[in-house]
Protein backbone atom coordinates (compact mmCIF):
# COMPACT_ATOMS: atom_id res chain seq x y z
CA UNK A 1 0.00 0.00 0.00
CA UNK A 2 2.73 2.31 0.92
CA UNK A 3 4.86 1.43 -2.39
CA UNK A 4 1.43 2.18 -4.60
CA UNK A 5 2.06 5.93 -5.06
CA UNK A 6 5.77 5.55 -5.99
CA UNK A 7 4.58 2.97 -8.70
CA UNK A 8 1.94 5.44 -9.98
CA UNK A 9 4.77 7.72 -10.02
CA UNK A 10 6.91 5.07 -12.02
CA UNK A 11 4.15 4.37 -14.23
CA UNK A 12 3.30 8.33 -15.05
CA UNK A 13 7.16 9.41 -15.73
CA UNK A 14 7.45 5.79 -18.35
CA UNK A 15 4.11 7.24 -19.51
CA UNK A 16 5.26 8.14 -23.41
CA UNK A 17 4.56 11.32 -24.36
CA UNK A 18 2.17 12.03 -26.99
CA UNK A 19 3.86 12.26 -30.66
CA UNK A 20 2.58 15.37 -32.76
CA UNK A 21 3.30 14.06 -36.07
CA UNK A 22 1.45 10.69 -35.25
CA UNK A 23 -1.60 12.72 -34.22
CA UNK A 24 -1.24 14.31 -37.67
CA UNK A 25 -1.34 11.14 -39.11
CA UNK A 26 -4.43 9.71 -37.13
CA UNK A 27 -6.31 12.72 -38.13
CA UNK A 28 -5.93 12.40 -41.35
CA UNK A 29 -6.56 8.84 -41.46
CA UNK A 30 -9.56 9.78 -39.76
CA UNK A 31 -10.99 12.24 -42.05
CA UNK A 32 -10.22 10.29 -45.03
CA UNK A 33 -12.56 7.51 -43.29
CA UNK A 34 -15.25 10.05 -42.60
CA UNK A 35 -15.22 11.43 -45.79
CA UNK A 36 -15.62 7.63 -47.31
CA UNK A 37 -19.00 7.33 -45.23
CA UNK A 38 -20.13 10.61 -46.19
CA UNK A 39 -19.62 9.41 -49.97
CA UNK A 40 -20.37 5.83 -49.12
CA UNK A 41 -24.21 7.45 -47.85
CA UNK A 42 -24.03 9.61 -50.39
CA UNK A 43 -24.29 13.09 -49.35
CA UNK A 44 -24.85 15.49 -51.63
CA UNK A 45 -26.14 18.20 -49.92
CA UNK A 46 -24.07 21.73 -50.11
CA UNK A 47 -25.39 22.73 -46.61
CA UNK A 48 -24.27 19.55 -45.09
CA UNK A 49 -20.89 19.52 -46.84
CA UNK A 50 -20.05 23.44 -46.06
CA UNK A 51 -20.48 22.06 -42.60
CA UNK A 52 -18.34 19.20 -43.04
CA UNK A 53 -15.46 21.78 -44.32
CA UNK A 54 -15.95 24.71 -42.01
CA UNK A 55 -13.70 23.95 -38.97
CA UNK A 56 -10.96 23.21 -42.13
CA UNK A 57 -11.71 26.75 -43.10
CA UNK A 58 -11.07 28.47 -40.18
CA UNK A 59 -7.84 26.95 -39.98
CA UNK A 60 -7.40 27.95 -43.27
CA UNK A 61 -7.93 31.64 -42.17
CA UNK A 62 -5.80 31.49 -39.49
CA UNK A 63 -2.72 30.38 -41.82
CA UNK A 64 -3.54 33.33 -43.91
CA UNK A 65 -3.66 35.65 -40.97
CA UNK A 66 -0.05 34.98 -40.09
CA UNK A 67 1.68 34.57 -43.59
CA UNK A 68 2.80 38.84 -43.34
CA UNK A 69 4.11 38.39 -39.99
CA UNK A 70 5.74 35.16 -40.53
CA UNK A 71 7.41 36.16 -43.53
CA UNK A 72 8.82 39.27 -41.99
CA UNK A 73 10.02 38.26 -38.95
CA UNK A 74 11.65 34.75 -40.66
CA UNK A 75 12.99 36.71 -43.15
CA UNK A 76 14.55 39.85 -41.03
CA UNK A 77 16.03 37.68 -38.20
CA UNK A 78 17.54 35.03 -40.58
CA UNK A 79 19.31 37.61 -42.85
CA UNK A 80 20.26 40.12 -39.76
CA UNK A 81 22.51 37.60 -38.80
CA UNK A 82 24.55 38.01 -42.07
CA UNK A 83 26.92 40.30 -41.22
CA UNK A 84 29.81 40.93 -44.28
CA UNK A 85 31.37 43.58 -42.42
CA UNK A 86 32.14 40.85 -39.11
CA UNK A 87 32.24 37.59 -41.13
CA UNK A 88 33.65 39.02 -44.43
CA UNK A 89 34.01 36.31 -47.01
CA UNK A 90 32.93 33.81 -44.92
CA UNK A 91 29.15 35.25 -44.91
CA UNK A 92 29.49 36.00 -48.79
CA UNK A 93 30.26 32.62 -49.92
CA UNK A 94 27.51 31.02 -47.65
CA UNK A 95 24.84 33.36 -48.92
CA UNK A 96 25.85 32.78 -53.14
CA UNK A 97 25.81 28.63 -51.98
CA UNK A 98 22.37 28.87 -50.62
CA UNK A 99 20.94 31.69 -53.02
CA UNK A 100 21.86 29.24 -55.82
CA UNK A 101 20.90 25.94 -54.36
CA UNK A 102 17.51 27.30 -53.46
CA UNK A 103 17.46 28.44 -57.26
CA UNK A 104 18.38 24.76 -58.61
CA UNK A 105 15.84 23.18 -56.61
CA UNK A 106 12.68 25.55 -57.58
CA UNK A 107 14.00 25.30 -61.52
CA UNK A 108 14.20 21.24 -61.08
CA UNK A 109 11.28 21.14 -59.76
CA UNK A 110 9.24 23.45 -62.20
CA UNK A 111 11.31 21.42 -64.88
CA UNK A 112 9.72 18.10 -63.36
CA UNK A 113 6.27 18.88 -63.37
CA UNK A 114 6.22 20.16 -66.45
CA UNK A 115 7.45 17.25 -67.79
CA UNK A 116 5.71 14.37 -65.34
CA UNK A 117 2.41 16.65 -65.97
CA UNK A 118 0.67 14.92 -62.41
CA UNK A 119 -1.94 17.36 -62.84
CA UNK A 120 -5.09 16.80 -63.88
CA UNK A 121 -8.56 18.52 -64.41
CA UNK A 122 -10.64 15.73 -63.59
CA UNK A 123 -9.83 16.41 -59.63
CA UNK A 124 -11.85 19.59 -59.48
CA UNK A 125 -15.06 17.09 -60.09
CA UNK A 126 -18.05 19.29 -60.68
CA UNK A 127 -15.88 22.15 -60.23
CA UNK A 128 -14.13 21.79 -63.09
CA UNK A 129 -15.59 25.02 -65.26
CA UNK A 130 -13.87 27.35 -62.89
CA UNK A 131 -12.43 29.77 -65.00
CA UNK A 132 -8.91 31.31 -65.16
CA UNK A 133 -8.07 34.71 -63.24
CA UNK A 134 -5.55 34.87 -65.72
CA UNK A 135 -5.88 37.85 -68.23
CA UNK A 136 -5.37 36.10 -72.09
CA UNK A 137 -4.81 38.97 -74.08
CA UNK A 138 -1.25 40.06 -72.39
CA UNK A 139 1.44 38.89 -73.66
CA UNK A 140 4.52 37.84 -71.89
CA UNK A 141 6.58 40.57 -71.81
CA UNK A 142 3.83 42.00 -69.90
CA UNK A 143 3.33 39.93 -67.85
CA UNK A 144 7.34 40.03 -66.91
CA UNK A 145 7.10 43.46 -66.71
CA UNK A 146 4.63 43.14 -63.93
CA UNK A 147 6.79 40.63 -62.04
CA UNK A 148 9.60 43.57 -62.66
CA UNK A 149 6.79 45.89 -61.03
CA UNK A 150 5.61 44.18 -58.05
CA UNK A 151 9.03 43.44 -56.66
CA UNK A 152 9.66 47.24 -56.08
CA UNK A 153 6.02 48.18 -54.89
CA UNK A 154 5.49 52.16 -54.50
CA UNK A 155 3.40 51.71 -51.57
CA UNK A 156 4.11 49.19 -48.96
CA UNK A 157 1.16 49.16 -46.85
CA UNK A 158 -0.66 48.82 -50.19
CA UNK A 159 1.57 45.80 -51.13
CA UNK A 160 0.00 44.00 -48.47
CA UNK A 161 -3.06 43.39 -49.88
CA UNK A 162 -2.60 45.06 -53.93
CA UNK A 163 -0.76 43.92 -56.46
CA UNK A 164 0.22 45.75 -60.13
CA UNK A 165 -1.57 43.85 -63.52
CA UNK A 166 -0.98 45.07 -67.00
CA UNK A 167 -4.72 44.49 -68.24
CA UNK A 168 -5.99 45.60 -71.75
CA UNK A 169 -8.98 48.11 -71.05
CA UNK A 170 -11.88 49.37 -74.73
CA UNK A 171 -11.41 52.57 -74.78
CA UNK A 172 -13.62 55.06 -76.72
CA UNK A 173 -12.17 56.86 -78.84
CA UNK A 174 -13.45 59.65 -81.54
CA UNK A 175 -13.21 58.75 -85.20
CA UNK A 176 -13.24 61.31 -87.90
CA UNK A 177 -16.68 61.36 -89.79
CA UNK A 178 -18.38 59.16 -87.04
CA UNK A 179 -20.79 60.26 -84.86
CA UNK A 180 -20.04 57.28 -81.97
CA UNK A 181 -16.70 56.46 -80.49
CA UNK A 182 -14.96 53.73 -81.30
CA UNK A 183 -13.66 51.26 -78.89
CA UNK A 184 -9.89 50.41 -79.04
CA UNK A 185 -7.65 47.98 -76.61
CA UNK A 186 -5.62 49.83 -75.00
CA UNK A 187 -2.91 48.50 -72.07
CA UNK A 188 -2.97 49.96 -68.57
CA UNK A 189 -2.09 49.50 -65.02
CA UNK A 190 -4.53 48.48 -62.90
CA UNK A 191 -4.29 46.91 -59.15
CA UNK A 192 -6.04 43.88 -58.37
CA UNK A 193 -6.81 42.17 -54.84
CA UNK A 194 -4.21 40.09 -53.77
CA UNK A 195 -1.43 40.74 -51.76
CA UNK A 196 2.13 41.37 -53.43
CA UNK A 197 4.38 38.39 -51.45
CA UNK A 198 6.92 39.33 -54.16
CA UNK A 199 7.67 42.65 -53.20
CA UNK A 200 7.06 42.60 -49.78
CA UNK A 201 9.65 39.23 -49.50
CA UNK A 202 12.12 42.04 -51.65
CA UNK A 203 11.58 44.46 -49.54
CA UNK A 204 12.02 42.69 -46.26
CA UNK A 205 14.99 40.87 -47.80
CA UNK A 206 17.21 44.21 -48.49
CA UNK A 207 15.78 45.45 -44.91
CA UNK A 208 17.04 42.66 -42.67
CA UNK A 209 20.39 42.54 -44.83
CA UNK A 210 20.63 46.42 -44.07
CA UNK A 211 19.57 45.89 -40.74
CA UNK A 212 22.69 43.19 -40.07
CA UNK A 213 25.64 45.28 -41.61
CA UNK A 214 24.56 48.46 -38.87
CA UNK A 215 26.26 46.33 -36.63
CA UNK A 216 25.72 47.28 -32.85
CA UNK A 217 23.73 50.14 -33.96
CA UNK A 218 20.85 47.96 -35.30
CA UNK A 219 20.98 45.49 -32.22
CA UNK A 220 17.76 46.87 -30.54
CA UNK A 221 15.79 46.42 -34.09
CA UNK A 222 17.05 43.16 -34.39
CA UNK A 223 16.18 41.87 -30.86
CA UNK A 224 12.60 43.45 -31.63
CA UNK A 225 12.12 41.36 -34.99
CA UNK A 226 14.04 38.55 -32.78
CA UNK A 227 10.89 38.70 -30.22
CA UNK A 228 8.60 39.10 -32.97
CA UNK A 229 9.44 35.99 -34.69
CA UNK A 230 9.22 33.87 -31.24
CA UNK A 231 5.57 35.38 -31.06
CA UNK A 232 4.63 34.64 -33.96
CA UNK A 233 6.38 30.95 -33.69
CA UNK A 234 4.00 30.69 -30.46
CA UNK A 235 0.62 32.05 -32.26
CA UNK A 236 2.29 29.11 -35.15
CA UNK A 237 2.67 26.36 -31.99
CA UNK A 238 -1.14 27.19 -30.76
CA UNK A 239 -2.76 26.73 -34.19
CA UNK A 240 -0.61 23.59 -34.63
CA UNK A 241 -3.48 22.22 -31.65
CA UNK A 242 -6.37 22.94 -33.53
CA UNK A 243 -4.90 22.08 -36.90
CA UNK A 244 -5.66 18.60 -36.60
CA UNK A 245 -9.79 18.98 -36.09
CA UNK A 246 -9.10 21.61 -39.04
CA UNK A 247 -7.10 19.04 -41.17
CA UNK A 248 -9.57 16.46 -40.84
CA UNK A 249 -12.95 18.62 -41.36
CA UNK A 250 -10.49 19.58 -45.25
CA UNK A 251 -9.89 16.03 -46.24
CA UNK A 252 -13.32 15.14 -45.24
CA UNK A 253 -14.86 17.67 -47.04
CA UNK A 254 -12.56 17.22 -49.94
CA UNK A 255 -12.92 13.71 -50.58
CA UNK A 256 -16.92 13.93 -50.20
CA UNK A 257 -17.04 16.24 -52.49
CA UNK A 258 -14.66 14.89 -55.13
CA UNK A 259 -16.48 12.93 -58.07
CA UNK A 260 -14.06 10.44 -59.46
CA UNK A 261 -11.98 9.41 -55.92
CA UNK A 262 -9.88 6.58 -58.26
CA UNK A 263 -8.40 9.42 -60.17
CA UNK A 264 -8.01 11.40 -57.25
CA UNK A 265 -5.70 8.73 -55.61
CA UNK A 266 -3.95 8.20 -59.19
CA UNK A 267 -3.42 11.55 -59.60
CA UNK A 268 -1.98 12.37 -56.08
CA UNK A 269 -0.08 9.23 -56.76
CA UNK A 270 1.86 10.96 -59.41
CA UNK A 271 2.25 14.34 -57.41
CA UNK A 272 4.14 12.26 -54.66
CA UNK A 273 6.11 10.56 -56.81
CA UNK A 274 7.39 14.03 -59.13
CA UNK A 275 7.88 15.81 -55.45
CA UNK A 276 10.16 12.59 -54.48
CA UNK A 277 12.25 12.16 -57.34
CA UNK A 278 13.14 15.28 -57.41
CA UNK A 279 14.20 15.48 -54.00
CA UNK A 280 16.24 12.38 -54.75
CA UNK A 281 17.86 13.77 -57.59
CA UNK A 282 18.42 17.05 -55.74
CA UNK A 283 20.06 15.36 -52.85
CA UNK A 284 21.75 12.81 -54.45
CA UNK A 285 23.01 13.98 -57.36
CA UNK A 286 22.90 17.82 -57.55
CA UNK A 287 24.31 18.69 -53.67
CA UNK A 288 26.93 15.93 -54.33
CA UNK A 289 28.46 17.15 -57.26
CA UNK A 290 28.75 21.02 -56.23
CA UNK A 291 30.67 19.63 -52.84
CA UNK A 292 33.10 17.53 -55.05
CA UNK A 293 33.44 19.97 -57.72
CA UNK A 294 34.39 22.70 -55.13
CA UNK A 295 36.03 20.21 -52.46
CA UNK A 296 37.74 17.59 -54.42
CA UNK A 297 36.86 14.91 -51.41
CA UNK A 298 34.29 12.30 -51.50
CA UNK A 299 30.47 13.05 -50.98
CA UNK A 300 30.23 9.30 -49.63
CA UNK A 301 32.08 9.91 -46.75
CA UNK A 302 30.43 13.30 -46.08
CA UNK A 303 26.99 11.24 -46.31
CA UNK A 304 28.31 8.59 -43.74
CA UNK A 305 29.50 11.49 -41.23
CA UNK A 306 25.84 13.00 -41.17
CA UNK A 307 23.71 10.08 -41.24
CA UNK A 308 22.28 10.46 -38.16
CA UNK A 309 21.37 14.07 -38.50
CA UNK A 310 19.43 12.61 -42.00
CA UNK A 311 17.57 10.22 -40.10
CA UNK A 312 17.04 12.84 -36.87
CA UNK A 313 15.40 15.10 -39.93
CA UNK A 314 13.24 12.02 -40.78
CA UNK A 315 12.03 11.54 -37.43
CA UNK A 316 11.06 15.40 -36.01
CA UNK A 317 10.07 16.88 -39.94
CA UNK A 318 12.04 20.25 -38.36
CA UNK A 319 15.28 21.70 -39.25
CA UNK A 320 15.25 23.30 -36.18
CA UNK A 321 14.66 20.30 -33.95
CA UNK A 322 17.69 18.24 -36.20
CA UNK A 323 20.26 21.06 -35.15
CA UNK A 324 22.09 20.32 -32.62
CA UNK A 325 22.70 16.60 -33.79
CA UNK A 326 23.95 18.57 -37.15
CA UNK A 327 26.40 20.18 -34.64
CA UNK A 328 27.93 17.17 -33.34
CA UNK A 329 27.89 15.25 -37.01
CA UNK A 330 29.80 17.73 -38.60
CA UNK A 331 32.17 18.99 -35.91
CA UNK A 332 32.82 15.43 -34.41
CA UNK A 333 32.44 12.84 -36.93
CA UNK A 334 33.81 15.46 -40.27
CA UNK A 335 35.57 17.63 -37.81
CA UNK A 336 34.56 20.82 -39.53
CA UNK A 337 36.20 23.72 -38.02
CA UNK A 338 33.31 25.22 -35.18
CA UNK A 339 33.91 28.92 -36.16
CA UNK A 340 31.87 27.71 -39.35
CA UNK A 341 29.66 25.18 -38.15
CA UNK A 342 28.24 27.77 -35.85
CA UNK A 343 27.48 30.80 -38.29
CA UNK A 344 26.60 28.51 -41.02
CA UNK A 345 23.88 26.12 -39.45
CA UNK A 346 21.98 28.45 -37.72
CA UNK A 347 21.14 30.61 -40.58
CA UNK A 348 21.03 27.94 -43.35
CA UNK A 349 18.05 26.43 -40.79
CA UNK A 350 16.25 29.19 -41.51
CA UNK A 351 16.93 30.52 -44.74
CA UNK A 352 18.30 27.42 -46.81
CA UNK A 353 15.16 25.42 -47.45
CA UNK A 354 16.11 23.56 -51.32
CA UNK A 355 13.31 21.05 -50.47
CA UNK A 356 10.96 23.36 -49.72
CA UNK A 357 11.16 25.65 -52.37
CA UNK A 358 11.19 22.18 -55.01
CA UNK A 359 8.21 21.08 -53.13
CA UNK A 360 6.57 24.50 -53.29
CA UNK A 361 7.18 24.78 -57.12
CA UNK A 362 5.99 21.07 -57.97
CA UNK A 363 2.40 22.38 -55.81
CA UNK A 364 1.93 25.11 -57.37
CA UNK A 365 2.56 24.49 -61.03
CA UNK A 366 0.03 21.19 -60.05
CA UNK A 367 -2.51 22.85 -58.41
CA UNK A 368 -2.78 24.96 -61.89
CA UNK A 369 -2.67 21.65 -64.09
CA UNK A 370 -5.65 20.48 -61.64
CA UNK A 371 -7.61 23.38 -62.60
CA UNK A 372 -6.43 23.12 -66.32
CA UNK A 373 -4.79 26.16 -66.13
CA UNK A 374 -2.32 27.07 -68.86
CA UNK A 375 0.65 29.15 -67.16
CA UNK A 376 2.63 31.26 -69.66
CA UNK A 377 6.46 31.94 -69.56
CA UNK A 378 6.31 34.98 -66.73
CA UNK A 379 4.07 33.29 -64.54
CA UNK A 380 6.34 30.11 -64.50
CA UNK A 381 9.11 32.78 -63.85
CA UNK A 382 7.11 33.86 -61.28
CA UNK A 383 6.50 30.28 -59.67
CA UNK A 384 10.07 29.80 -59.64
CA UNK A 385 11.02 33.38 -58.16
CA UNK A 386 8.34 33.39 -55.38
CA UNK A 387 9.23 29.41 -54.84
CA UNK A 388 12.59 30.75 -54.07
CA UNK A 389 12.40 33.25 -52.11
CA UNK A 390 9.02 32.42 -50.01
CA UNK A 391 11.71 29.08 -48.95
CA UNK A 392 13.55 31.60 -47.46
CA UNK A 393 11.28 32.86 -45.23
CA UNK A 394 9.93 29.78 -44.68
CA UNK A 395 10.10 28.52 -40.78
CA UNK A 396 11.87 25.44 -39.45
CA UNK A 397 8.88 23.87 -38.25
CA UNK A 398 7.28 20.92 -39.05
CA UNK A 399 4.48 21.54 -42.54
CA UNK A 400 5.92 25.15 -42.74
CA UNK A 401 5.77 24.78 -46.60
CA UNK A 402 2.05 24.66 -46.41
CA UNK A 403 1.75 28.03 -45.21
CA UNK A 404 4.40 29.60 -47.73
CA UNK A 405 2.33 27.56 -50.61
CA UNK A 406 -0.30 30.30 -49.75
CA UNK A 407 2.25 32.88 -51.30
CA UNK A 408 3.16 31.32 -54.16
CA UNK A 409 -0.90 30.59 -54.96
CA UNK A 410 -1.38 34.69 -53.86
CA UNK A 411 1.51 35.95 -56.13
CA UNK A 412 0.11 33.61 -59.53
CA UNK A 413 -3.82 34.10 -58.90
CA UNK A 414 -4.43 30.48 -58.50
CA UNK A 415 -7.13 29.31 -55.91
CA UNK A 416 -5.64 28.68 -52.30
CA UNK A 417 -8.73 26.04 -51.59
CA UNK A 418 -7.21 23.56 -53.86
CA UNK A 419 -4.19 23.10 -51.28
CA UNK A 420 -6.78 21.03 -48.88
CA UNK A 421 -5.62 18.20 -51.21
CA UNK A 422 -1.78 18.47 -50.88
CA UNK A 423 -2.43 18.10 -46.89
CA UNK A 424 -3.07 14.17 -47.38
CA UNK A 425 -0.03 13.47 -48.20
CA UNK A 426 2.20 15.95 -46.97
CA UNK A 427 3.05 13.79 -43.95
CA UNK A 428 5.46 12.02 -45.93
CA UNK A 429 6.66 14.67 -48.27
CA UNK A 430 7.43 17.00 -45.48
CA UNK A 431 9.85 14.50 -43.27
CA UNK A 432 10.96 13.69 -47.40
CA UNK A 433 12.10 17.78 -47.81
CA UNK A 434 13.34 18.42 -44.30
CA UNK A 435 15.97 15.66 -44.79
CA UNK A 436 16.61 17.52 -47.83
CA UNK A 437 16.88 20.86 -46.45
CA UNK A 438 19.13 19.28 -43.37
CA UNK A 439 21.56 17.76 -46.31
CA UNK A 440 21.97 21.09 -48.17
CA UNK A 441 22.38 22.61 -45.06
CA UNK A 442 25.32 20.38 -44.14
CA UNK A 443 27.36 20.33 -47.49
CA UNK A 444 27.09 24.32 -47.35
CA UNK A 445 29.06 23.63 -43.83
CA UNK A 446 31.66 21.72 -45.71
CA UNK A 447 31.90 23.74 -48.98
CA UNK A 448 32.43 27.44 -46.93
CA UNK A 449 34.84 25.49 -44.67
CA UNK A 450 36.72 24.23 -47.47
CA UNK A 451 36.91 27.44 -49.16
CA UNK A 452 37.52 29.22 -45.62
CA UNK A 453 40.84 27.23 -44.66
CA UNK A 454 42.75 30.43 -46.01
CA UNK A 455 41.42 32.83 -43.69
CA UNK A 456 40.44 30.52 -40.33
CA UNK A 457 44.42 29.72 -40.57
CA UNK A 458 45.29 33.21 -40.83
CA UNK A 459 43.11 34.03 -37.59
CA UNK A 460 44.82 31.00 -35.38
CA UNK A 461 47.92 32.53 -37.04
CA UNK A 462 47.27 36.00 -35.43
CA UNK A 463 45.78 34.83 -32.70
CA UNK A 464 49.35 32.85 -31.75
CA UNK A 465 51.11 35.73 -31.99
CA UNK A 466 49.21 37.49 -29.60
CA UNK A 467 49.90 35.09 -27.01
CA UNK A 468 52.47 35.32 -24.43
CA UNK A 469 56.29 33.26 -24.85
CA UNK A 470 57.45 30.73 -22.45
CA UNK A 471 59.85 32.85 -21.41
CA UNK A 472 57.59 35.95 -20.76
CA UNK A 473 55.32 33.92 -18.54
CA UNK A 474 57.86 34.31 -15.48
CA UNK A 475 58.47 37.76 -16.37
CA UNK A 476 58.09 40.11 -12.94
CA UNK A 477 57.40 44.29 -14.15
CA UNK A 478 59.71 46.45 -12.45
CA UNK A 479 58.60 48.65 -9.87
CA UNK A 480 57.11 52.05 -10.81
CA UNK A 481 58.93 54.80 -11.18
CA UNK A 482 57.41 57.90 -8.07
CA UNK A 483 58.19 61.93 -8.64
CA UNK A 484 58.66 64.45 -6.56
CA UNK A 485 54.51 64.33 -6.53
CA UNK A 486 53.83 61.11 -6.13
CA UNK A 487 56.12 60.69 -3.18
CA UNK A 488 54.40 63.90 -1.10
CA UNK A 489 50.58 62.30 -0.05
CA UNK A 490 48.34 65.15 1.23
CA UNK A 491 46.36 62.40 3.65
CA UNK A 492 48.77 60.86 5.66
CA UNK A 493 50.64 63.16 8.43
CA UNK A 494 54.41 63.83 7.99
CA UNK A 495 56.32 60.72 9.03
CA UNK A 496 58.76 60.91 12.54
CA UNK A 497 62.33 60.61 12.24
CA UNK A 498 63.70 57.29 11.23
CA UNK A 499 63.76 54.87 14.35
CA UNK A 500 66.51 52.51 16.18
CA UNK A 501 65.39 49.02 14.58
CA UNK A 502 64.45 46.39 16.66
CA UNK A 503 66.40 44.26 18.19
CA UNK A 504 66.54 40.33 17.13
CA UNK A 505 64.30 38.34 18.99
CA UNK A 506 64.86 35.95 21.91
CA UNK A 507 63.75 33.27 23.30
CA UNK A 508 62.31 32.25 26.52
CA UNK A 509 65.04 31.61 28.81
CA UNK A 510 67.32 33.90 27.54
CA UNK A 511 65.16 36.90 28.11
CA UNK A 512 64.87 35.44 31.49
CA UNK A 513 68.36 35.43 32.02
CA UNK A 514 69.00 38.96 30.79
CA UNK A 515 66.49 40.28 33.49
CA UNK A 516 67.99 38.43 36.02
CA UNK A 517 71.45 39.87 35.10
CA UNK A 518 70.14 42.96 35.43
CA UNK A 519 68.07 43.62 38.74
CA UNK A 520 69.80 44.92 41.74
CA UNK A 521 68.63 44.02 45.07
CA UNK A 522 68.08 47.14 47.08
CA UNK A 523 67.50 46.76 51.62
CA UNK A 524 65.19 49.79 51.51
CA UNK A 525 63.43 48.55 49.22
CA UNK A 526 60.45 45.22 49.22
CA UNK A 527 59.86 45.07 45.72
CA UNK A 528 62.49 45.04 42.27
CA UNK A 529 62.58 47.35 39.89
CA UNK A 530 64.68 47.67 36.93
CA UNK A 531 67.45 49.85 36.74
CA UNK A 532 67.41 52.15 33.75
CA UNK A 533 71.16 51.84 32.91
CA UNK A 534 71.12 48.13 32.60
CA UNK A 535 68.02 47.79 30.15
CA UNK A 536 68.90 48.01 26.60
CA UNK A 537 66.47 48.33 23.99
CA UNK A 538 63.88 45.93 25.88
CA UNK A 539 61.50 44.11 23.46
CA UNK A 540 58.15 44.99 23.21
CA UNK A 541 56.75 41.98 25.81
CA UNK A 542 59.70 43.35 28.47
CA UNK A 543 58.41 46.82 28.00
CA UNK A 544 54.43 46.12 28.70
CA UNK A 545 55.36 44.15 31.75
CA UNK A 546 58.34 46.25 33.52
CA UNK A 547 57.40 49.80 32.04
CA UNK A 548 57.20 51.82 35.03
CA UNK A 549 54.69 53.67 33.55
CA UNK A 550 51.32 51.42 32.77
CA UNK A 551 49.89 50.58 28.99
CA UNK A 552 46.44 51.45 28.50
CA UNK A 553 47.28 50.35 24.92
CA UNK A 554 49.68 48.25 23.14
CA UNK A 555 50.85 51.31 20.79
CA UNK A 556 54.06 52.44 22.05
CA UNK A 557 53.35 55.96 20.86
CA UNK A 558 52.27 56.78 24.27
CA UNK A 559 55.44 57.10 25.54
CA UNK A 560 57.90 60.10 24.77
CA UNK A 561 61.25 59.74 23.28
CA UNK A 562 62.82 60.79 26.60
CA UNK A 563 61.18 58.39 28.69
CA UNK A 564 62.66 54.74 29.83
CA UNK A 565 61.29 52.10 28.19
CA UNK A 566 60.51 53.69 24.94
CA UNK A 567 60.79 51.39 22.11
CA UNK A 568 60.43 51.30 18.39
CA UNK A 569 57.46 48.99 17.13
CA UNK A 570 57.12 48.03 13.59
CA UNK A 571 53.77 49.44 12.43
CA UNK A 572 52.15 50.68 8.66
CA UNK A 573 52.67 54.09 9.30
CA UNK A 574 56.68 53.61 10.04
CA UNK A 575 57.80 51.09 7.41
CA UNK A 576 60.18 52.79 5.04
CA UNK A 577 58.82 53.30 1.32
CA UNK A 578 61.18 52.44 -1.08
CA UNK A 579 61.56 55.19 -3.53
CA UNK A 580 63.29 54.43 -6.97
CA UNK A 581 64.98 57.47 -8.60
CA UNK A 582 66.69 57.77 -12.05
CA UNK A 583 69.35 60.04 -12.26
Amino acid sequence: VFGLPSVMRIYLHLEPKPNPHRTFLLCVVMGAVFGMMLRYMQVTDSAALTMVSFPGEILMRMLKMLILPLIISSLITGLAGLDARSSGRMGSRAMVYYMSTTVIAAVLGVILVLGIHPGNPKLRGGNSSSTSTKNQEVSSLDAFLDLIRNLFPENLVQACFQQVQTVLKKVPVAAPNQTEPILVNRKKLEYKWGMNVLGLIGFFITFGICMGRMGERGKVMCDFFNILNEIIMTMVSMIMWYSPVGIASLIAGKIAAIGDLEVVARQLGMYMVTVIVGLVIHGGLILPAIFFAITRKSPFAFYSGIFQAWITALGTASSAGTLPVTFRCLEENLKIDKRVTRFVLPIGATINMDGTALYEAVAAIFIAQMNDITLDSGQIVTVSMTATLASVGAASIPSAGLVTMLLILTAVGLPTQDISLLIAVDWLLDRMRTSINVVGDSFGAGIVDHLSKTELTELDAAEMQTLPQEGELDFVPPPPILTEMDMVDPLKPPELPPRSPRPPKQNHHSHILSQSHSITYSPSRSVRSPSPRSISSPSPRSVCSHSPRPFRTHSPRLLRRTEPGYCVLPSHDNQVRTVYLIL
